[in-house]
């Protein structure tokens, strides 16, 4: 057992300990159905009627303590997710304008199978079909190549997991959707074209 001695760091002769004493920060835990704020001025008041010195202010929830000490990660994240929004935009526009170029170059052969009788609702699916071919192969290309890649943005990532099934499901569904509304448009114009002018078309 050794010898311990309690004393203020008021009362030391060391002024930097005075001074250390003096910005002390104090924690104070309450009910979850007290707010921080409506606390503070009786635990001010509390402290003044104990001694006239201790002087309380700045007081701040622990949220926002939390929510300063991880704002450069925050706006870390909030550049990335507008970059990935862009790339999303970049995507779509892409993948729409490719699909729509596609289906443009098969005018002549969607006049051909509807002077062999083939109906509207026929040339649609199939070429809704075609899409939703080469639009699930891409997908599952960039959801692997995404896989391997999560590795590197784990460290960055806060309250979510780099392999979150949510968000690749979502983007895989957006990117499917978009795909297919691709094909559907210059299809739906094409198959609507009298099948004469279709077999003329360039």
């Amino acid at each position: 057992m050794h010898a311990q001695v309690y004393e203020s760091l008021t009362q030391s002769p060391d002024r930097f300990w005075g001074l250390m004493a003096q910005n002390t920060h104090v924690y104070l835990r309450t009910a979850p159905s007290v707010a921080p704020a409506s606390i503070f001025p009786a635990v001010r008041n509390r402290l003044a009627q104990k001694n006239r010195d201790l002087v309380a202010f700045e007081p701040e929830p622990m949220d926002f303590i939390v929510a300063d000490s991880i704002a450069r990660q925050r706006f870390t994240m909030i550049l990335f997710t507008g970059f990935a929004v862009v790339a999303l935009l970049l995507a779509s526009v892409g993948i729409y304008g490719v699909l729509s170029y596609v289906v443009g170059q098969r005018t002549q052969e969607i006049g051909i199978r509807m002077a062999l009788g083939a109906q509207r609702g026929d040339v649609l699916r199939a070429f809704l079909r075609d899409g939703a071919r080469m639009t699930v192969i891409g997908v599952a290309v960039g959801g692997i190549a995404a896989l391997a890649l999560t590795r590197l943005m784990a460290s960055i990532l806060f309250e979510v997991k780099p392999t979150d099934p949510l968000t690749f499901g979502g983007v895989a569904v957006l990117l499917c959707a978009i795909a297919l509304l691709a094909c559907y448009i210059p299809a739906r114009r094409a198959a609507s074209v009298d099948p004469v002018q279709a077999l003329r078309a360039e």
